[in-house]
């Protein structure tokens, strides 16, 4: 590697004669410059893109041959349960008794209020198992035979959070194709210091804290799969120390190298 330096005569009008004091500060400076150069080499030789590659998990098409077409249950994710939580919106209809027909929100405490059917609670049931509740409420009012259909309209109780080094930090819908790669992506990608192997979700297993920590670099080179993501997941991006030390050698690498520059003149 070469390195080139451009100098430029200084005024005389600006000129100062260097004093034997200010070699100290001098050596000290050239020393920080020294050390921002060789974290620029380091972070330079540690930037260079490994081409994908086939392995056990991922099949690499190379050349002018063409990815096969998915097929029909490739394009579908295994179901998951929509549970219904705070704040979601429904629409609950009764077959043959329109009156009791209506858009709800279901309260902050999970629970909704119908005429007939009173106060049921609402919370971690799907549409059907909370169709079946107000139908057996119903029921209980002398209500025959009622056929109920219960609609969930808007979510804001499935989400997901992602924090840290990501562009646009916050809560972001689950769907049953959510992933790791995904929700960064809602969350417009990572940011410029993001630490791409220290990416932990967060998530709670039969009332067990539990934390996975991935590496999103290994993922997008096929390493292993990308991870699913579920409701009240909390994912965390970690910060890249090192990335934010080059950049502030960066800003300040112009009042290091003015001594050098008087050195020379």
């Amino acid at each position: 590697m070469y390195l080139s330096v451009r100098l430029y005569p200084l005024a005389l009008a600006n000129y100062r004669p260097l004093s034997l004091t200010a070699f100290p500060e001098i050596r000290k400076c050239m020393r920080k410059l020294c050390i921002a150069l060789t974290v620029a080499v380091a972070l330079s030789g540690c930037a260079g893109h490994q081409p994908l590659t086939s392995t056990e998990r991922l099949t690499v098409v190379e050349g002018s041959k063409v990815l096969p077409p998915p097929d029909r249950s490739d394009l579908t994710a295994a179901d998951r349960p929509a549970l219904i939580g705070p704040l979601d919106t429904i629409q609950v209809d009764v077959f043959n008794v329109p009156d009791l027909n209506r858009e709800m929100q279901v309260d902050a405490s999970g629970r909704i209020a119908m005429p007939l059917a009173g106060t049921i609670d609402a919370r971690g049931k799907t549409a059907e198992e909370l169709a079946n509740t107000i139908e057996t409420a119903l029921r209980s009012r002398y209500v025959r035979n009622p056929d109920v259909t219960v609609n969930i309209k808007s979510s804001v109780s499935q989400v997901v959070t992602i924090d840290g080094q990501v562009v646009e930090p916050g809560l972001y819908p689950v769907t049953n194709q959510m992933t790791l790669m995904r929700v960064i992506a809602s969350a417009k990608g990572l940011s410029e210091f993001a630490r791409q192997d220290d990416v932990v979700i967060l998530r709670t297993v039969n009332n067990q804290r539990m934390a996975g920590l991935y590496n999103v670099a290994a993922i997008r080179q096929g390493s292993y799969d990308d991870p699913p993501v579920f409701a009240n997941d909390v994912i965390v991006v970690g910060d890249s120390p090192q990335r934010r030390l080059f950049r502030d050698f960066v800003s300040i690498s112009p009042i290091l190298a003015a001594p050098l520059i008087a050195i020379v003149q």
